[in-house]
């Protein structure tokens, strides 16, 4: 079977992470990434071996590219032309632009978090609304966070009929490579009431009932949640069951963290570093086993997420959603998982 052309229209943080994601993957294969312009990444996709196309079809942009010692194969266009998805992961806002441009070529795209739901009218989350997506023209892969509490909530709420959630989410200020953000001494609420994010888990699970507060930190590795969970009466359930269930859930990781001195999260991305990861990176949402208790019908917990990776299995699966290719969201986990631990020797 002839493996699935995806495109990667913006080589950074994640579009780096993604096409590695892809190029480990037996049923889809990489015809090009982008850049706005020449710059080391341009020679990190050089030395992969991925066609360096434009982000613009602009040739001035183009030609910028002929003076140095990477080669561009041509603008967007061109590389669309040669693909039949694409996952967009160029700088937020710039949606409604990309998506008629993938329309005009005929080519089913994904975007990421940064996007909102409206611009697709259809999310992603694998565990969450996998057959929902399939076959769909285009979607959009929920943040991080979201990706987070969907990962550990909707096993809870499979398995209960009905949840009610409330969230704070404690956010790192900015990537580690970003030096123009902050804060840089202080905490920063998200007026915004309820934020984003909890919210945004009802675009793929609209039955949890869920809201959010968010404040930000100076730090940049990575997010923390925290969760309380108010669960139906007559659940059946022990703090025991659950943390069973979340052992058995794909891309969730639970430690005892006294036990294992695992803390805090420079700690867990510590770890992610110490069991060889490439770029420190942590796919798995991270529960603190002795951090989760479960009094009556309410739940507590903590968890991490680390933003630059968590999303990036997702894209993965969701492009295996959106041409059809598996129709099990756990067997396109495995399937993505097992490559990308087999690409990087894990």
């Amino acid at each position: 079977m002839a493996r699935v052309k995806v495109a990667i229209n913006g080589y950074g943080t994640i579009g780096k992470r993604v096409a590695d994601a892809i190029d480990a993957q037996n049923d889809m294969e990489i015809v090009g990434v982008t850049k706005t312009g020449p710059s080391f990444g341009c020679e990190m996709a050089a030395k992969k071996g991925f066609d360096l196309y434009c982000t613009s079809d602009d040739k001035d942009m183009i030609s910028s590219f002929e003076d140095s010692r990477f080669v561009c194969k041509g603008g967007l266009k061109d590389l669309l032309s040669k693909s039949d998805v694409v996952i967009d992961c160029s700088p937020g806002k710039m949606g409604a632009t990309n998506l008629k441009k993938y329309q005009e070529a005929g080519v089913k795209s994904i975007f990421q978090g940064g996007e909102k739901h409206s611009l697709t009218g259809l999310s992603y989350t694998s565990c969450a609304n996998h057959l929902e997506n399939f076959g769909a023209e285009t979607t959009r892969v929920v943040s991080c966070n979201t990706t987070g509490l969907s990962r550990t909530l909707v096993p809870l709420y499979d398995l209960c009929g009905s949840l009610k959630v409330e969230c704070t989410m404690i956010r790192r200020a900015a990537d580690p490579g970003d030096s123009n953000k902050g804060p840089i001494n202080a905490i920063k609420p998200v007026l915004k009431v309820p934020s984003h994010h909890g919210p945004d888990v009802m675009t793929v699970k609209p039955e949890i009932e869920i809201n959010s507060l968010a404040v930000a930190v100076p730090t940049t590795i990575m997010h923390v949640h925290a969760i309380i969970a108010d669960l139906p009466e007559n659940h059946g359930l022990t703090t025991e069951k659950i943390l069973d269930i979340w052992k058995g859930t794909p891309r969730v990781i639970v430690m005892n963290g006294q036990g294992n001195r695992i803390t805090t999260t420079a700690e867990v991305m510590e770890m992610a570093r110490d069991i060889g990861r490439k770029w420190g990176d942590l796919h798995e949402i991270f529960v603190w086993e002795d951090g989760v208790r479960l009094i009556g019908n309410r739940l507590y917990y903590f968890q991490a997420i680390h933003q630059e990776s968590d999303v990036i299995p997702e894209n993965v699966d969701c492009v295996r959603a959106l041409m059809k290719l598996e129709q099990s969201w756990t067997e396109s986990v495995t399937k993505t998982d097992q490559a990308i631990s087999r690409y990087y020797n894990i």
